[in-house]
């Protein structure tokens, strides 16, 4: 049985990944504010530390980020002469903390009057990705080492803990997500590290959670194992999909019904499928999706939209497409500068069509 800790009604409201392309910072809090369920912005092109694994690597034992060459590596020896200290330092809240050097709008965004919104959200780079990522001096992944492992999972933990009492004391339905696309390379037999492995490590993670266990991933999903780990929301590329899996029903209704709540990444952000689609069109894929389940296994679609929220299918840094910076992906009637660039602009076109789509879904099922 899950045991919820958000107290709203998801109800197709909006929110979105944390990485954004943005340079202007005041610009892209902004738009995170503009969402029903608010977070603050990842800018890593405004510095190589907000970069999602740099980001997350800061006061781990053995890490070396080079900014001047946009690196990030772990040295063994580093490591053990830096695990007495650590050690001494993991009893400090603020080690887990984001330095501004390592986020320039973490604080920025704690500072802001947020009790209004339904919820609030940050998040943390997951220990799985991180550990696919890192490489120590032998290029060998860090998810491999057993014990930097064990130590990556208890680190990753308290950061994301640290956050949530942080976001909390400023909205009571505050939740961190892990942002974990390594998630979907585990069933790879040259991996190394298994699904099996990295679901009995996950489940013991996930236990020491205070807040919400949510998840979300860009990478391509298998949703009845996802749904399987213990997690009480699940945020993912669902445009990536295009057609729902019957297979994949079950695995998602039982989820919904033990309380769960699914974030839909739905809006692309690459320019060649933006511009072919509309809001009414995305909305007609969702619901397409959701028939599946519901004719499949009988929940309604009314109870899949009660626990859904909208979002866009992923970040945008580079745009995946062949467009410029044309008149046709500006984003509608939003004010924008006129340097920002194409990636800029179609996170923003995004937005726009995501705040319409949730507003055709919620007059649908009268939320």
């Amino acid at each position: 049985m899950l045991h919820n800790k958000l107290k709203f009604q998801a109800g197709c409201k909006t929110t979105a990944m944390g990485i954004m392309p943005h340079t202007d910072v005041d610009r892209a809090l902004e738009l995170a504010l503009s969402l029903d369920v608010p977070f603050w912005p990842q800018l890593p092109n405004i510095s190589f530390y907000e970069d999602m694994y740099a980001q997350a690597s800061q006061n781990f034992p053995g890490i070396v980020v080079d900014p001047e060459e946009k690196r990030i590596s772990f040295d063994t020896v580093r490591f053990e002469e830096e695990l007495s200290d650590y050690s001494w330092r993991m009893v400090q809240p603020e080690a887990f903390v984001p330095s501004e050097t390592y986020s320039v709008v973490y604080h920025r965004f704690l500072a802001e009057n947020l009790r209004g919104y339904a919820a609030i959200r940050g998040q943390v780079t997951g220990p799985v990705s991180f550990g696919f990522r890192v490489t120590d001096e032998n290029s060998r992944p860090i998810i491999y080492n057993e014990g930097v492992r064990a130590l990556l999972f208890d680190f990753t933990q308290r950061k994301a803990n640290i956050q949530y009492r942080q976001l909390k004391e400023k909205n009571q339905n505050a939740f961190v997500w892990l942002d974990e696309p390594g998630l979907g390379w585990v069933f790879s037999g040259l991996s190394g590290y298994s699904d099996v492995q990295a679901k009995e490590d996950y489940q013991g993670f996930l236990a020491g959670f205070e807040g919400t266990k949510a998840l979300h991933l860009c990478a391509n999903i298998n949703l009845p194992y996802l749904l399987g780990l213990g997690i009480e929301l699940l945020s993912f590329d669902a445009y990536q999909i295009e057609l729902m899996p019957k297979g994949y029903a079950a695995a998602v209704a039982d989820f919904l019904s033990r309380g769960g709540i699914i974030s839909w990444g739905i809006v692309p952000t690459d320019s060649d499928s933006l511009l072919k689609e509309t809001p009414e069109t995305l909305a007609r894929l969702l619901l397409g999706y959701w028939e599946v389940i519901s004719t499949t296994t009988g929940l309604s679609v009314q109870r899949i939209a009660e626990q859904a929220l909208v979002a866009p299918a992923r970040c945008c840094l580079k745009n995946a497409g062949r467009v410029g910076a044309s008149d046709d992906i500006t984003a509608g009637n939003t004010k924008q500068s006129p340097s920002a660039t194409v990636e800029e602009r179609l996170v923003e076109r995004a937005f726009v069509y995501l705040t319409v789509l949730s507003a055709i879904l919620k007059d649908k099922f009268g939320l």
